[in-house]
């Protein structure tokens, strides 16, 4: 019996104040002013009594290399797949906290596929940190290139072997247009210097928060590899996201925002086949690599100049359910290694999170 996914997230009938965002994975429906502010008082949500709240609904769908993947026999995302993701970027937020670090933008967590939010200003940096050479940019390495993101690689390195240091490797976040420095181009390598250049584009509200920004990726990626190796696993590289807000006393904040740490916002290996000169993927480059080899020409996957390509392979094909569901196996096994549990995925998804929302008086029947 093939399991339940939700792939379908964002037709929920909760009452939102305008349309809802649907993004690769999480859709988002944001509440009216009223509705907010009932429920910050209602559950006495330590936010700003003005904060806008949401509600963020995580689908079992999987992306990549910007498309969405399907399986066959109507396995049309990875079963606890979005349980999983929510599960570990709530531990680390919870483990950040204990360790002093920046909050977050979540405030209730209703139901395991989904979160109750405040509404934040989002930086428009993906900030991404590696403490590992390997993926895109060890084939990059491997055609002789020694600078990324405006750094310099030394010689000598290897593939999947560890840098001499920890680097900050950002990205733009969407479109950012009118800029002769920065292509405009989603996901595209930027320099510090970019960024510096172009605070107000970038959404930084002062130069202090660069260096801000670049301490919190710092110490968040500290936090989860340490915590990470304590369980014999190796934090190799992820993804952060950061944006303001004003907090219940009305000061401006830096927090984390999206999730963190996360199978499919990181790279995660085990560390015992590590030692064995092997690698063992714990993330969803498991995933990418299973594809590159699933199809004839990888170069499709690969080379962004054939993206209509691409595009076409992912929706003309139904990949087998073994292959999906050794992705299930993946994300529920590291996720339940990192919290210490079982994941429980939800049999019913879309009825389960209808009723668990209902109490919160924003369910349209």
């Amino acid at each position: 019996m093939i399991p339940k996914v939700l792939e379908i997230n964002d037709k929920l009938p909760i009452r939102t104040d305008g349309a809802v965002h649907s993004g690769k994975v999480r859709s988002v429906y944001w509440l009216s002013a009223d509705d907010s502010a009932r429920l910050i008082k209602e559950k006495n949500y330590s936010v700003n009594p003005d904060a806008r709240l949401a509600v963020m609904v995580i689908s079992d769908r999987i992306s990549a290399f910007d498309c969405i993947w399907k399986g066959e026999e109507g396995l049309y995302g990875i079963p606890g797949k979005g349980a999983a993701l929510n599960s570990v970027a709530l531990h680390w937020f919870k483990l950040f906290e204990e360790n002093g670090l920046a909050g977050n933008h979540i405030v209730d967590c209703p139901h395991p596929l989904v979160w109750i939010v405040q509404q934040a200003k989002p930086l428009r940096v993906e900030a991404i940190c590696r403490q590992y050479i390997t993926g895109s940019m060890w084939r990059d390495y491997d055609k002789g290139i020694r600078e990324i993101c405006g750094l310099p690689i030394p010689e000598g390195l290897e593939n999947n072997t560890k840098l001499p240091t920890l680097i900050i490797t950002p990205s733009t976040k969407g479109i950012i247009r009118g800029l002769d420095d920065v292509p405009p181009v989603d996901d595209v390598n930027i320099t510090r210097k970019n960024i510096t250049d172009h605070l107000e584009e970038f959404n930084f509200e002062s130069a202090e928060d660069v260096d801000l920004y670049e301490k919190l990726l710092k110490e968040g990626f500290k936090v989860i590899s340490d915590a990470l190796a304590k369980i014999d696993q190796i934090f190799v590289d992820t993804k952060f996201e950061f944006g303001y807000i004003e907090d219940a006393q009305g000061d401006r904040k830096l927090i984390y925002i999206d999730e963190v740490g996360t199978p499919d916002s990181s790279r995660i290996w085990d560390g015992d086949a590590y030692r064995e000169g092997k690698i063992l993927e714990n993330s969803k480059e498991g995933f990418r690599q299973a594809l590159l080899s699933h199809f004839p020409d990888p170069d499709i996957l690969l080379n962004k100049n054939r993206m209509d390509e691409r595009e076409a392979l992912a929706s003309d094909n139904k990949l087998p359910v073994d292959l999906m569901m050794s992705v299930s196996k993946t994300y529920t096994g590291i996720a339940e290694k990192i919290v210490g549990r079982d994941i429980v995925i939800p049999q019913d998804p879309e009825s389960e999170i209808i009723e668990a929302l209902r109490p919160y008086g924003i369910i349209e029947d």
